[in-house]
């Protein structure tokens, strides 16, 4: 090992997805020994890694001999099970989120009965096992409600909007078969959602991005306005308070993201990610400290990074497969039309709905930038000719 080697933390993230991809971009100007444990060699992370590690990512034998051979551990996913978490922190594995709070995102029962202790402002929620109990709590809540599984869920999987009895019932048949526990949720009049990242260190520091609003279309994020227009400050504020509040209390080490519904009275709780997240991509231009960096900042206990912002707008658009695989080869029309737009392959095989990337432009007008974002990903996915 070389003399660098022995001074320089290292850092191991597992899973070798996009966000392991842009973290590992950030750590290179950090200048730390940064290292993947990927599933496969052609995962996005895998591709351009320096030191890549293949194993189960999610596999007792493989992420305790990951964890062996790293400082400090985290996380691309939240789908390491439990017992595996446990068994590398009584090996003396660091891991930063630690198992006790990324319980919290891995399980969403966990995670509303916490909210709760907290008084978080959260939907009419209960756990539920049979038809009964969903329709019971439909006669309070009223038609339509919502059915989650309880873990494994993400980008609208694992979520079901059901009208009525009969879909309940499908629902939670399958989920019976699949032994998956459902908690079912009053479906909230929101006016749109929102999102806002905090990223807090082991000893206790704390830095909050701004508010912003994301554009859901089929559970998956589409659009991130940076910051939420027209928000009120007081709600504004309110959401980076209660961003902060629930990073404290659940003992977050690294970036929290909080997703949230906005009512006419208040924010409320949706949905937490303990790591980088799609609506915190827009900082990589957007803000003095990308999401990514200040992630590795946070985890390595260093001081954290300035969370400002670099315009008075940034709006990021998801990247989406469409049916041409050839995407690299529009990248130059995108280029010479729009050269202030910034647009991040994350180095997948394209397929129908697949996120292969994201682009993003800042300016004033915020609604001048969502055209040419939209533009800009609408061509890449090859929605124009």
């Amino acid at each position: 090992m070389s003399e660098r080697n022995r001074i320089v933390p290292r850092v191991g993230m597992i899973g070798g997805g996009q966000l392991s991809r842009m973290t590992h971009q950030a750590g290179i100007g950090l200048g730390v020994d940064f290292s993947v444990l990927a599933a496969d060699p052609t995962d996005s992370a895998a591709l351009v890694a320096g030191d890549v590690t293949l194993g189960d990512d999610r596999g007792l034998d493989d992420v305790l001999a990951f964890a062996k051979a790293h400082d400090v551990v985290t996380f691309d996913h939240e789908h390491v099970p439990e017992p595996v978490l446990r068994a590398v922190e009584e090996a003396g594995g660091l891991l930063r989120p630690g198992r006790d709070a990324l319980r919290f995102a891995q399980d969403k029962l966990r995670m509303r009965t916490r909210m709760a202790e907290l008084d978080a402002p959260s939907p009419r929620w209960r756990a539920v096992t049979t038809l009964d109990h969903v329709a019971s709590f439909a006669e309070e809540a009223g038609w339509p409600v919502v059915l989650k599984a309880s873990r494994g869920g993400y980008d609208g999987k694992g979520v079901w909007v059901v009208d009525g009895p009969e879909e309940a019932g499908e629902v939670v048949d399958r989920a019976a078969a699949e032994e998956v526990p459902l908690l079912v949720e009053e479906k909230v009049a929101f006016s749109r959602e929102l999102a806002v990242q905090v990223a807090r260190s082991p000893h206790g520091q704390v830095a909050v991005y701004p508010v912003v609003e994301t554009v859901q279309r089929g559970g998956i994020c589409h659009e991130v306005i940076a910051p939420a227009p027209d928000l009120s400050e007081a709600k504004a504020l309110r959401a980076q308070q209660l961003a902060i509040e629930i990073a404290q209390a659940l003992d977050v080490t690294g970036v929290l993201a909080v997703e949230l519904f906005e009512t006419a009275e208040d924010v409320v709780v949706n949905e937490l990610a303990m790591r980088p997240h799609n609506s915190g991509h827009w900082s990589i231009e957007g803000a003095r400290t990308s999401q990514f960096e200040q992630h590795l900042r946070a985890v390595l206990n260093l001081p954290l990074g300035s969370p400002r912002t670099n315009a008075p707008y940034t709006v990021m658009a998801n990247l989406l497969g469409g049916e041409d695989p050839d995407v690299y080869r529009r990248y130059l029309h995108v280029m010479a039309k729009d050269p202030e737009v910034k647009v991040h392959f994350y180095g997948k095989g394209v397929r129908p709905g697949r996120k292969i990337g994201h682009v993003t432009v800042m300016g004033d007008d915020y609604r001048d930038l969502l055209e040419r974002a939209r533009d800009a990903a609408s061509y890449l996915r090859g929605d124009q000719k």
